[in-house]
């Protein structure tokens, strides 16, 4: 355990979060002068939410696929630099905001650019060899995720389960005929795809110059308007249609009355059985090619699962139900090997999903922010209560920043403002201060911790109010948008964290 999580601090931040100028981060410049912020702070962990191609609300949480990565993180100043694109090409970007992601613009703008970086690719490109290699190591999802995008833009972006009869249900004929009619669209989508992994791999390669690790994050569910849903049917719960007969949420909990309704498809485990969970070696496999480490969201779904009946407006009218969890542990990790993962076990925890972590050396999750309320968890996510293996948070991309945590009234929540006065309380006393500059008193309370690893969604470490909050959960809408500007990496932040780091040996390891 202590080799896969040495004692280590590092930064949440997704990538679109970076301040690029072409109105979402990406893989370009200011990625690799976060990386290098990272290593002069002393951080030796970069975590990043799923990298997948955004669908419903945005959300990397709800992907087209859950193999393949968002062409909208590629970096056109990079293929200006490769010569498939020109600088003059660049200047449709000019007057996006940089502060928030307007996703539908950044679409309408870069998916055009990649399809003429096709076209100079398909005359000029001297790497065609390694195209078509990267075509046949990824063949098992690329092939039916690149007919999956081109069908979609044929069919205006709608559903899958709207299409027509012969598509929905997968006709080989129909398909062959689509596979002609749209196969300059299917190879651009194959490029698009190209490109993004080789400029991760490229900014991961800096990231391990710099002895920064990369977490990940797997959601345990995947989208109904997805590749994956299309193509593997069997997998999931659906009726003739193809529409979800069981999906996916949480029951009424710190973050919403009525509980959270996610709308993915439930899992058919039992076909999934059948084939030695397969799918599921092969989705771990894919993550691990990207990450170093890997956080499971919603790991407690893999023991027992929170089904609401399909239609349902809400998540209260649903019922827990078994999953095979170390079935599928140990199946992947017979392919695999040792994991690195770590485990998401905040919400309804009972002793048989700490019994598959604990099977397994996963380490869990603690949140300093819930530590002082009335949240069930909130006493283990107290620092006097951790353990060493454990990765603790000041908050996570669903919660408020700290500050904002702070200065809220509790109406965004479960929460009144009575409530919110009583954490603050609490968390003076317990933490020792005046609230003169909060989120560093927060961050430090980790530092000084056992926990051998420790990690601050970036708002904190700059110690942004709510205006940077990244999601808000059952929240429909203006999710996932925050940016923030290059100048606020500045040298006194730099320094103060990395003499934090060095105090209490979170240093990188040699």
């Amino acid at each position: 355990m202590a080799e896969k999580f040495p004692r280590s601090s590092g930064i949440l931040l997704h990538p679109t979060s970076l301040p690029a100028r072409f109105g979402i981060g990406d893989f370009g410049p200011p990625a690799y002068e976060f990386v290098d912020f990272l290593a002069m702070a002393g951080q030796s962990l970069w975590q990043v939410l799923p990298l997948g191609p955004t669908g419903y609300g945005d959300s990397p949480y709800q992907c087209f696929s859950a193999f393949a990565g968002n062409p909208l993180l590629i970096s056109p100043e990079l293929l200006v630099t490769e010569r498939l694109l020109s600088a003059d090409d660049l200047e449709v970007f000019e007057g996006l905001s940089a502060d928030k992601v307007d996703y539908p613009r950044v679409g309408q703008l870069k998916l055009p650019l990649l399809r003429k970086a096709y076209q100079e690719f398909k005359v000029k490109s001297a790497d065609k060899k390694a195209f078509n290699e990267f075509k046949q190591c990824h063949h098992d999802w690329l092939e039916d995720f690149a007919l999956f995008m081109a069908l979609k833009d044929a069919h205006n972006g709608i559903a899958w389960v709207r299409w027509e009869r012969e598509f929905v249900r997968r006709d080989a004929d129909a398909l062959q005929r689509a596979r002609q009619q749209f196969s300059e669209e299917i190879e651009t989508h194959n490029f698009a795809q190209y490109v993004f992994f080789k400029q991760w791999t490229q900014l991961r390669q800096h990231c391990i110059d710099r002895r920064i690790r990369i977490m990940g994050d797997l959601p345990i569910y995947v989208a109904h308007d997805s590749a994956d849903v299309w193509a593997n049917p069997e997998f999931f719960l659906l009726d003739e249609n193809g529409n979800p007969k069981k999906i996916a949420g949480v029951p009424p909990d710190y973050f919403s009355a009525s509980g959270q309704l996610w709308g993915n498809p439930i899992y058919n485990w039992e076909k999934l059985r059948e084939t030695g969970y397969r799918w599921w070696i092969e989705r771990f496999r894919a993550v691990f090619q990207l990450f170093d480490i890997v956080r499971v969201d919603h790991f407690r779904g893999f023991e027992a699962y929170w089904e609401v009946p399909g239609g349902e407006a809400t998540a209260i009218n649903g019922r827990w139900t078994k999953a095979p969890g170390v079935e599928v542990f140990a199946a992947v990790q017979n392919m695999l090997g040792d994991l690195p993962i770590v485990a998401e076990n905040l919400g309804v925890i009972t002793p048989e999903v700490e019994a598959i972590r604990d099977r397994f050396r996963f380490p869990g999750m603690a949140i300093l922010q819930f530590a002082f309320g009335t949240d069930p968890q909130g006493p283990s996510f107290r620092p006097h209560n951790y353990s060493r293996d454990l990765v603790a948070y000041t908050g996570t991309h669903d919660n408020d920043t700290i500050v904002g945590w702070w200065t809220s009234s509790g109406a965004e929540s479960t929460r009144t403002e009575q409530d919110m006065r009583h954490e603050r309380e609490y968390a003076s006393k317990y933490l020792n201060t005046n609230a003169y500059k909060i989120h560093w008193t927060f961050i430090r309370a980790l530092m000084a911790s056992v926990a051998n690893t420790v990690i601050f969604p970036f708002q904190d470490v700059m110690g942004l109010g709510n205006e940077a909050r990244m999601n808000t959960p059952s929240k429909l809408g203006g999710n996932w948008r925050w940016r923030f500007r290059g100048g606020m990496l500045t040298d006194d932040i730099c320094q103060h964290l990395k003499e934090l780091t060095t105090i209490y040996e979170l240093l990188p390891q040699v």
